[in-house]
């Protein structure tokens, strides 16, 4: 039988590998702040329209050669309002985040990657569109990697380490993979660990992120009507891997947006669980590319060890 197939279903199987986690954690908590406004399809950014995906405007259509306000102005509440809050409940408890910035996001709120800066969160590249590249060709896409790296160090004062396109295309990978200096990459969805993944002549540190544990669940039909629902998500994942964290440590990640979770009626979730999570013992609330700093160091890179 033929059982060769380019996706690996099998993962680590009945025996993940103990991560160790810094101080014997049996959870490593990870927040993702995704900072897109600004990026996304308007006629401002040369698109034929506004941006129509993830909307909070139910049936909403995007109509060619014409600017939607509304639209428009949804995401702008991010940058202008939630960002700030949503900084500040982790200011105020002290906590690191890891932010999936957008080149074009920042480029346009330079101020944003100052903030993440000062407050020593991580800032990884997430595209300098927030669009679809499967829809860009790869000359274009290799730019624009290229140009995200430059903006995120020139308002941060860091090169990204870590990359997340979100929407990626055939070429991202391979893209990646020859534009080189990353720690890590986050477009897979399929694990609660990282993992090595060898494409393109290099093995490279897969860190997955979760679309269950992300605050688009409240724009998705069936999904969360009410911070109550999105804590209660957030708080049940956490329950079962603290628990299985007893024997098998994993990776929780949660993933948020200004312009979803920085709404009051929203973030007041955010707040709840962040307080749930630290009254835990044995919990590592951590940066994505400590994650990877710490998975190189205890296993080295494939054939090290």
């Amino acid at each position: 039988m033929n059982a060769w197939h380019p996706r690996d279903l099998r993962g680590y199987g009945r025996h993940p590998p103990d991560p160790h986690w810094p101080g014997g954690a049996r959870l490593a908590l990870q927040c993702v702040l995704n900072v897109e406004e600004g990026a996304e399809r308007t006629l401002l950014n040369g698109d034929d329209g506004s941006e129509d995906y993830l909307p909070e405007l139910p049936g909403f259509q995007r109509r060619l050669g014409q600017r939607h306000y509304s639209a428009e102005s949804l995401f702008d509440y991010g940058s202008r309002v939630g960002f700030w809050r949503l900084l500040r409940l982790f200011e105020e408890r002290r906590l690191p985040l890891t932010a999936f910035a957008a080149g074009r996001a920042l480029e346009l709120n330079p101020e944003a990657g100052a903030a993440l800066a000062e407050l020593g969160h991580e800032v990884a590249g997430h595209g300098y569109r927030w669009i679809d590249y499967r829809a860009v060709d790869a000359a274009t896409e290799r730019a624009h990697i290229a140009q995200t790296c430059q903006i995120i160090e020139a308002t941060t004062g860091q090169r990204p380490v870590g990359w997340y396109t979100g929407r990626v295309s055939p070429n991202t990978r391979r893209l990646l993979v020859e534009t080189g200096g990353f720690l890590y990459h986050s477009d897979a969805y399929d694990d609660e660990r990282p993992y090595w993944l060898t494409e393109h002549g290099q093995a490279y540190l897969v860190i997955p992120c979760s679309l269950v544990t992300n605050d688009i669940r409240y724009l998705l039909a069936p999904g969360c009507a009410t911070a109550e629902d999105f804590f209660t998500l957030l708080r049940d994942a956490f329950d079962m891997l603290w628990a299985e964290g007893q024997d098998h440590p994993g990776i929780l990640s949660v993933g948020l947006h200004a312009r979803i979770s920085g709404h009051p009626a929203r973030a007041v979730a955010v707040a709840r669980f962040l307080g749930y999570a630290a009254s835990h013992e044995r919990v590592w609330i951590c940066r994505r590319r400590e994650i990877a700093t710490h998975w190189l160091e205890r296993f080295g890179r494939p054939g090290e060890r």
